[in-house]
This record gives structure tokens, C-alpha cells and sequence, in this order.
């Protein structure tokens, strides 16, 4: 899963080991909070300078492989 880290960092150095946009100290749960409230990727772009589109795109992609995946259902045990 190369493309996990071209665009999420996990460091404990950087935002307490919080999954992080690679390069940023933007955590990537910001992007869902935003999206959540109705807030759009430009304007979260706009909030967050040092996020790029292509990170976005990437995450988003990311979390869709993640919930289309057969491994959806450990997962949601998981949290659930």
C-alpha cells in the first residue's frame, strides 16, 4: 500500500502518532470533520494551505478501498 503513505503520515513525533496529510501536521480527521459539516474540499483546501488536492483525492480514495474492502466487517466489530 505505497499510496498510504504518499499521502498519511504516522509518527508519534507528529501530532502524538495521529494519522496525518504526509509532510503536514494536518490531521486527516480534519478533512472528514470538515466534509461532515458540509464544509467542501476547496474550502478545507483553503483552511489548510499545506494540504494539496492530490492529498485529498488520495485519502478519499484511500477511505473508499478501506470501506469496499471484505475486510469492512473486522473493522466495523472493531469500532462498533
Amino acid at each position: 500500500m505505497s499510496s498510504f503513505k504518499k499521502y498519511i503520515t504516522i509518527d508519534k513525533k507528529i501530532q502524538n502518532g495521529q494519522a496525518v496529510f504526509s509532510g503536514t501536521r494536518v490531521p486527516i480527521q480534519t478533512l472528514f470533520w470538515h466534509l461532515e459539516k458540509g464544509i467542501t474540499i476547496q474550502e478545507f483546501l483553503a483552511d489548510f494551505p499545506s494540504v494539496t488536492k492530490e492529498q485529498v483525492v488520495g485519502v478519499l480514495e484511500i477511505a473508499n478501498k478501506i470501506v469496499a474492502s471484505d475486510q469492512i466487517k473486522k473493522i466495523y466489530e472493531a469500532v462498533a
